[in-house]
């Protein structure tokens, strides 16, 4: 007798599956969606209510007649992909492409690949849930709608190969912002004075008061006025005033969702938000764990909600008690409020499926990256079940009179019981968090002595790049996009050129402002950050099924179109005209967008085909001239293609030579002392390398500046601000951006 046909997505999957089922039943992955839209046309009826045209793909059609084969010969069919919109559409394609019948045809669900999940899903079989459904498909019809004709308009107006998009757009327009923010951030001088006073050890304070004024946080204006004050400070005595003590408790962060892991890891572990997702859905659909096979070892990872089950609950108790012992157990379980309005409180955060499988024991099991990423999710988890962490929080205010009386603050934390932070601390954006040190014990009326007062130089800071975390947090806060979209939209934007990433840090690339700057004034609705948010809400509302989905697609559809009409006839083609004219026809020349990217042209073209390169490719050129093939020994020539220049042969198609150009740094290796540093770039971004690799993998991720740090004797490297800093991440040194002699007097 045929057994009954279980059908997930993906094959990994299915082998963790088939271990749970005894051999019962025959488990097959569809390999991801086995419908979609076609490639080559829009395929949406405008209409006839959007209806969608849905086709399966030439590399899903052979998979499709073995599933039709195997369903036709089993007695039921079911339908067990992921429990979230996308997994409900996939189940909802496969009952129409597969041509099942609903009464032969079961759909379970289930939030972790456990023998007792799957069983449990077995016993509770539902219907599909068409909510779901139309939810997934008003967001695919509503992208396709404005990529399919949004992207067009921006090909004849900037240059083939553009495209746009709900979220990617918004995106995108965060990364500008804040980038044009940074541009105009003009920085402000400020200065602090620090001392070192001891008793029986040494402490630090900073100036704080003069004469019971408090300092703003930017202390003091200028030089004179911190060497005016340094000046009375001289040989005078200290007195501590006030010593204030509290005591201060501290929370554990919720489990995590798929934004806060998201978050977490690019913070810790340097993932990006597409590696994030990739080790996290391995950890779920299963790892092959020694003896017991392929086994899921955290629960889904597309998730708004920060519940934790019973199981999971008692789990963690019982794992706190042996590992760290009857101090580290709460009262009662902790439980958090879902920061999504739309998290469902029946699924579960991103947690381990099972507690006593500690990351130490899983190690020998998991890659580098899966174990990292396993042990994150494995503390986090842990972490919400222990007690708060209890600090003593110092204050002390060291008086020194003089012409003035001058207060210095010191301020200090001292644990009195680590709680929570024994397993794990929740990272943090913020690049200006002060570490708080450690505070003698102090008294009012003690005299310590002054061991030295300096003053330091300052100048504020623009507010930082946006980070994978950040742009993450950013979104989320302002409700764009849900679990299953941050991911692909970072990897969406970067593909598309429109950002970069240097050091880490979304930088919006030339061709993103202009794209964004088009949109911003001719389709502001489509950026608009409310907006967006509120179609977020509807798609929300859909699937929750209290608003259909046509409406809302008419609703948005009718007034995108029509101005994307009136926009055709109005917008004049993006184009950046110089002053310089053109030598063989004397119209003006202007910047063009070509293939491979930009160019100089005349504007009375086609009648005028002149053309040359840019000034930056005109130096590669010039600087390029006199080299010979090594193959033919012919002249080699500069050209320009898709990732950038390269020397080819003059002699081609004979002689297919062709020979990189390397953007030299002129500084010499710190590790090999023979190669010279040279700029390099990879999906991360621009970084620099050995010219000797693969012989000396010595890298660094800001350009060198050629000078040795004073205190470790490591390259310097350039800041984004201006200034420099050391390459040793172990060294503070830093030096602050030098405001140049014309913006000093423009700021005075």
């Amino acid at each position: 007798m045929s057994k009954t046909l279980v059908i997930v997505e993906s094959p990994t999957k299915a082998k963790t599956i088939s271990r749970f089922l005894d051999g019962k039943y025959k488990v097959e992955a569809s390999f991801g969606h086995i419908r979609d839209l076609p490639s080559s046309k829009m395929g949406i009826d405008i209409e006839h209510d959007f209806e969608p045209t849905y086709v399966i793909p030439p590399k899903a059609k052979k998979k499709v007649e073995e599933l039709i084969k195997l369903a036709k010969a089993a007695p039921m069919v079911i339908l067990a992909t992921d429990e979230d919109r996308e997994g409900e559409a996939i189940a909802w394609h496969l009952l129409s492409a597969l041509k099942l019948k609903e009464k032969d045809t079961q759909r379970i669900a289930f939030h972790e690949i456990t023998k007792s999940a799957i069983n449990s899903a077995l016993e509770h079989p539902r219907k599909l849930d068409l909510h779901l459904v139309d939810a997934q498909q008003a967001r695919r019809v509503l992208d396709r709608l404005v990529g399919y004709e949004l992207s067009p308009f921006l090909w004849k107006k900037v240059r083939r190969g553009l495209s746009a998009g709900r979220v990617q757009s918004v995106a995108v327009r965060l990364i500008v912002e804040r980038e044009r923010e940074i541009q105009k951030f003009q920085p402000q001088e400020y200065w602090s004075i620090e001392a070192t006073f001891n008793k029986d050890t040494n402490f630090s304070g900073r100036l704080a008061k003069i004469d019971g004024k408090v300092l703003d946080k930017l202390g003091l204006k200028n030089e004179t006025q911190a060497k005016k004050i340094l000046a009375d400070l001289q040989n005078r005595d200290a007195v501590i005033t006030e010593v204030t003590k509290k005591e201060v408790r501290r929370n554990p962060a919720a489990p995590f969702t798929t934004s806060t892991m998201q978050q977490e890891a690019a913070r810790k572990l340097g993932f990006s938000a597409k590696q994030t997702m990739m080790y996290a859905q391995q950890l779920y659909e299963g790892v092959e764990i020694g003896e017991e096979g392929a086994t899921g070892l955290i629960t889904y990872m597309r998730t708004d909600s920060v519940n934790l089950s019973e199981f999971a609950l008692s789990s963690a108790n019982e794992t706190i008690k042996s590992k760290y012992g009857a101090d580290y157990l709460i009262d009662a379980p902790r439980k958090y409020n879902a920061k999504s309005k739309n998290a469902q409180e029946a699924h579960e955060a991103v947690r381990p499926t099972d507690l006593m499988r500690d990351p130490e024991k899983m190690k020998e099991f998991l890659d580098k990256n899966q174990h990292r990423l396993y042990d994150l999710i494995w503390k986090r988890t842990i972490a919400t079940q222990m007690p708060e962490a209890v600090f003593d929080a110092t204050s002390v205010d060291t008086q020194v009179a003089g012409d003035k009386k001058y207060i210095f603050r010191s301020t200090g934390q001292t644990i009195k019981f680590d709680g929570f932070m024994k397993v794990y601390l929740e990272g943090t954006d913020d690049e200006e968090v002060e570490e708080e040190g450690l505070l003698p014990e102090l008294s009012e009326g003690d005299k310590p002595t002054i061991e030295k007062i300096i003053p330091k130089q300052h100048f504020t800071q623009p507010p930082p790049r946006f980070t994978d975390a950040s742009l993450i947090k950013a979104l989320e806060e302002l409700g764009i996009g849900r679990p299953s979209t941050y991911a692909p939209t970072l990897s969406t934007i970067q593909e598309r050129d429109y950002v970069q990433k240097i050091d880490k840090k979304f930088s919006p690339t030339e061709m993103g402002f202009i794209v964004n700057d088009i949109l911003v004034e001719h389709f502001p609705k489509v950026v608009d950050f409310q907006f967006t948010a509120n179609m977020e809400d509807q798609l929300d509302e859909i699937a929750e099924g209290t608003k259909k989905w046509v409406p809302v697609i008419k609703e948005f559809y009718g007034p995108f179109h029509e101005n994307l009409k009136t926009k055709e006839k109005e917008v004049e083609k993006h184009v950046e005209i110089l002053e310089e004219k053109c030598p063989l026809s004397g119209h003006p020349l202007q910047i063009k967008f070509g293939r491979f990217g930009k160019f100089i042209a005349c504007s009375n073209y086609p009648e005028c085909k002149y053309t040359r390169p840019m000034p930056e490719e005109q130096k590669i050129i010039d600087e390029n001239s006199g080299v010979k093939c090594e193959l033919c020994g012919k002249p080699m020539v500069v050209k320009f293609g898709r990732f950038g220049s390269f020397l080819g042969c003059s002699g081609y198609p004979e002689c297919k030579g062709i020979k990189k150009i390397v953007k030299t740094t002129g500084v010499t290796c710190p590790l090999c002392g023979e190669g010279e540093l040279v700029e390099k770039k990879s999906k991360r971004g621009i970084f620099y390398a050995c010219s000797k690799y693969p012989q000396c993998k010595f890298t660094l991720n800001a350009k060198p500046t050629g000078e040795k740090c004073p205190k470790s004797n490591d390259l310097l490297v350039e800041t984004r601000e201006g200034g420099v800093k050391c390459s040793n991440k172990d060294c503070d040194y830093e030096r602050e951006p030098v405001i140049e002699p014309d913006k000093q007097e423009a700021k005075a």
